[in-house]
């Protein structure tokens, strides 16, 4: 298996921070709007380096997406940032109409995703995010898995021309995607490979899914590990090329099976090869309050429950 070393941890917002920070460095034209939670979502970088082209919008998330549409019609390329739960949950109709129908050039934060959120519980929890994201047309996806993907993933979606959501979290992680590893949207990366199952992940699970590939190779199974940093579009063709070798495969998320990789990836090999799959994520529940990785524990998304449901989708090839 291939060693991946941890560079440290640090949360994937901060990723986000020091991407949206170099995407303002390199792009006069890239602003910011927030709604009342600057620091929390960590655009507090970027509003001091460029107190101009910063706004805070204040507890207006709707409205919030709406300037920035328009913003984005006069040749910015406006961030708009806050809790998942809020810039996704609380401004759909705003973004169905005025960003992904209108295919303006907004590019959604979305901090704080998934359960890791931890103690604040279900209301600010979201696990249905990138469903409702994916079903938009015009709109990319992109979960990125740890610091140093976060800021290559949000420095091209500043130069990505259209709607673009992007997810991360709160928790300190793991850092182990080195820097200078290439990041390119809606190219999925093979971060092991491997010969008895394909382990699909994205976001947190990433790193979780790189510990099972090390326990199954313990025990003699070879796992190939891909990170599927962009869900929307998905990298189809990683996608096939694995399973084809590999005969079957489980997907990792935080975040509900319904609409999310899980979905993605079925989908995509029902159409085009059907292969036994297993899922990890959430099934049709939502979040509740307690630590982060008590909640990882207690909805099943750590690498031990990833090997168990490699060893069972192998038994059904």
């Amino acid at each position: 298996m291939k060693e991946y070393k941890i560079l440290g941890e640090k949360d994937t917002r901060s990723g986000f921070a020091e991407g949206l920070l170099q995407a303002g460095k390199e792009n006069e034209n890239v602003v910011a709007l927030c709604a009342d939670l600057t620091p929390s979502v960590r655009m507090d970088l970027f509003a001091k380096a460029f107190p101009e082209r910063f706004f805070q919008v204040g507890i207006a998330e709707s409205n919030m997406v709406s300037i920035a549409s328009g913003m984005a019609l006069s040749g910015k390329i406006p961030f708009v940032g806050s809790f998942a739960a809020f810039s996704v949950g609380r401004t759909y109709d705003q973004i169905r109409q005025s960003v992904a129908y209108s295919d303006t050039n907004v590019k959604i934060a979305g901090s704080h995703a998934g359960i890791t959120l931890g103690e604040d519980g279900a209301t600010h929890q979201i696990l249905e995010d990138i469903g409702l994201m994916r079903m938009m047309p015009n709109m990319v996806v992109i979960n990125p898995c740890d610091f140093n993907q976060t800021k290559q993933a949000t420095i091209a979606a500043a130069k990505y021309d259209g709607p673009v959501y992007l997810r991360y979290g709160r928790p300190k992680v793991p850092v182990f995607i080195p820097e200078d590893m290439p990041f390119e949207i809606g190219k999925a990366i093979v971060l092991n490979e491997g010969t008895d199952v394909t382990l699909f992940a994205t976001g947190h699970l990433v790193w979780q899914a790189l510990e099972a590939c090390k326990q199954l190779e313990s025990e003699g199974i070879s796992a190939e590990v891909i990170n599927i940093h962009t869900i929307k579009p998905l990298d189809k063709e990683s996608v096939l090329n694995s399973v084809k070798k590999t005969k079957c495969c489980v997907s990792c998320e935080e975040h509900m099976f319904n609409g999310g990789l899980s979905d993605a990836i079925a989908q995509t090999l029902a159409m085009n090869m059907p292969t036994p799959m297993e899922f990890i994520g959430v099934d049709d529940e939502f979040g509740q309050s307690g630590k982060p990785m008590q909640l990882m524990e207690h909805y099943h998304l750590m690498a031990k429950d990833i090997v168990i449901a490699a060893k069972k989708v192998i038994k059904r090839k």
